[in-house]
């Protein structure tokens, strides 16, 4: 069974009235439960649970701890184009936002890798915008071989592609794959992605699957969370990472809990999601899913990422530039959208270690794929 199917045996709006009538009894019985299913995680991610913020934050620090120990894996983005065939309203990589279009050379992504490299990171990933002209699947290869020769670990956020592309860019040295679903309520994302390959819907919501069938050991999602109900959201996403957990057990499963932030198409989100609001969605997350890692990039702030270090991160960006080219020649009109935290590498790095925590900057080597299943 793929996870399309599983996805469409809920209606978005009678999951959302449902996670809304949940009741303090509910969340109780969620919070006193040794394994969380469906019924728990809707509660635990209703308007109800608001007021149970705090023990369930200390449970969810509890699981982390004895799963992940004091570690915070490090890595920075590497966007080697910005140039754009799709239409996505919120996105400053919009084909009709007006920045400056720039794809990166072989010589010029070797330049970037070398200077995040400098910072002591050793896990990168390789961004793109998706336009086959402009970046074509040879050039993302190509790409990855030259970040392979610098990181141990290289993944990918790019255009959904075929398990066989994958399968190149697993052999040309991927280990990690990247796809945000944006949102996993169709309606809306049929009107949020009007034109462009990213407009099918359910190809972009399988690419995670033919990414772990190719063999990508690293599998990130996510919800760009006000887009939609985040509530309902967070919901299937939580599913759709316990789906690959369970189906790709070799794989390692993430999920990021981007907010939208201003981009170059100033799109304004209709739900805005709050600080307690993200705690809320990463407790309910570690709870329903125990070895799950949790994401969290340079879009949130200094103080609130500091803060979500001891709430259930265990994967955080630091030294982040949105912009093809950036680390080398910064053009922030060029990014996907505005960084909150404008740290350096070396900053954030004592940001953790101030937090009694360890900044993992290298947690493979490519010497293991040959024991990998």
């Amino acid at each position: 069974m793929a996870f399309r199917q599983i996805l469409d045996e809920y209606d978005p709006g009678e999951l959302s009235a449902f996670i809304g009538s949940r009741t303090d009894k509910d969340v109780e019985t969620a919070l006193a439960s040794s394994k969380i299913n469906e019924s728990h995680l809707a509660a635990l991610l209703s308007p109800a649970a608001r007021k149970y913020l705090e023990p369930m934050a200390a449970m969810a620090r509890k699981i982390t701890l004895a799963r992940f120990g004091k570690t915070i894996k490090l890595y920075s983005p590497l966007y080697v184009s910005n140039d754009c065939v799709n239409s996505c309203l919120y996105c400053g990589f919009n084909r009709t936002t007006g920045i400056p279009r720039i794809t990166l050379s072989g010589e010029e992504i070797r330049r970037e890798a070398e200077i995040i490299a400098s910072t002591g990171i050793k896990n990168v990933i390789i961004v793109s915008g998706d336009n086959q002209k402009a970046f074509s699947d040879e050039r993302l290869e190509d790409a990855v071989k030259i970040c392979a020769e610098y990181f141990p670990m290289a993944a990918v956020e790019v255009r959904a592609l075929p398990e066989e592309t994958y399968r190149r860019l697993k052999n040309a040295g991927a280990d990690g794959f990247t796809m945000f679903q944006e949102t996993y309520v169709k309606s809306a994302y049929s009107v949020l992605h009007p034109k462009g390959p990213k407009a099918d819907f359910y190809y972009r919501l399988s690419a995670p699957e033919r990414a772990a069938g190719a063999g990508l050991r690293s599998i990130g999602l996510g919800a760009l969370l006000g887009l939609e109900d985040f509530r309902t959201d967070v919901f299937f996403m939580c599913l759709h990472a316990r789906y690959i957990a369970e189906k790709y057990w070799h794989s390692q499963v993430s999920a990021s809990f981007p907010r939208i932030r201003a981009s170059a198409g100033a799109f304004s989100p209709e739900k805005p999601v709050s600080d307690a609001g993200i705690i809320q969605a990463v407790s309910a997350f570690r709870l329903f899913l125990p070895d799950g890692g949790v994401n969290i990039s340079t879009r949130e702030t200094p103080f609130f990422r500091d803060k979500l270090i001891y709430l259930g991160a265990t994967i955080m960006s630091a030294g982040s530039k949105t912009e093809p080219g950036g680390y080398a020649n910064a053009r922030e009109e060029a990014g996907q959208f505005r960084i909150e935290d404008g740290r350096s590498v070396a900053e954030f790095v004592n940001a953790v270690k101030r937090a009694g925590y360890d900044p993992v900057m290298k947690d493979w080597d490519a010497g293991l794929r040959e024991t990998a299943p």
